[in-house]
């Protein structure tokens, strides 16, 4: 699972029956300090309620087709979660 930031959306005049009713979202990867880093990319939100500028929790590969309830749906990357809030702690090197 990563983070992400939804940067825009996706409109297609033609695609998979699955897809009927998924919206398709422009995300751009965000690192552990969420900071934008990597090339933006399309995912399926699962949510169904991901908008512009929210940051997202994505799911990749075969968990990116498990989000939806249809058994085939043809994605690669898939929006989980919508992040509220976020601290991350840090821990010494002593702690480990």
């Amino acid at each position: 699972m990563k983070f992400g930031k939804v940067m825009g959306t996706v409109v297609s005049t033609q695609k998979d029956a699955n897809l009927v009713g998924v919206k398709l979202l422009v995300i751009q990867p965000l690192n552990r300090n969420l900071i934008p880093e990597g090339s933006p990319y399309i995912a399926a939100d699962a949510t169904g309620q991901a908008g512009y500028g929210q940051t997202v929790t994505v799911v990749f590969s075969a968990d990116a087709t498990q989000a939806f309830p249809q058994r085939r749906i043809p994605v690669d990357a898939s929006i989980v979660g919508i992040v509220d809030d976020c601290t991350a702690a840090r821990l010494s090197q002593g702690a480990m």
